[in-house]
């Protein structure tokens, strides 16, 4: 039924749950995992002045090597299971990146974790999920984890 499934992470709690979930999915359908890191670029970005240069290159290197981290642990875990994988760290905004690579890889179902919080925090804040939900064309499966609100 599917041949390519993308596991978006961000190194939160919610991801593990999801990582089982599209590894199993992987063995099931026999698809490639595609696994992608999204670099937020408003992390590292949205402090003006030249004063913060070398922090910031050294921020953005620092998400890169978390992203690059947390995809090898997720392609090591596929491939003890047998499954192959792809894996990709771009950098953006989170959900229109993984839109966006969802489109260019012809990805056929997306798996995502979240963080499951009560009604006044998502209503504040939202979701990359929430966001990847609503925009995508294609199955997007979220796997939601609890968390506590403190």
């Amino acid at each position: 039924m599917y041949d390519r499934l993308l596991l978006p992470t961000d190194m939160s709690p919610g991801v593990d749950q999801a990582t089982a979930h599209a590894i199993d999915a992987a063995q099931r359908y026999d698809a490639d995992l595609h696994v992608l890191y999204v670099v937020d670029s408003d992390a590292y970005s949205s402090y003006p002045g030249d004063e913060y240069v070398h922090e910031f290159e050294g921020l953005e290197a620092a998400l890169e090597q978390a992203g690059a981290d947390a995809i090898a642990a997720i392609t090591d875990q596929a491939a003890d299971a047998g499954v192959e994988t792809e894996s990709t760290i771009r950098h953006g905004v989170p959900h229109e990146e993984i839109l966006a690579y969802v489109d260019e890889a012809a990805i056929e179902l997306t798996i995502m974790g979240s963080k499951h919080r009560s009604g006044e925090y998502r209503s504040l804040l939202g979701s990359v999920a929430e966001r990847v939900v609503t925009m995508a064309d294609g199955p997007v499966t979220v796997v939601k984890t609890p968390v506590d609100d403190d």
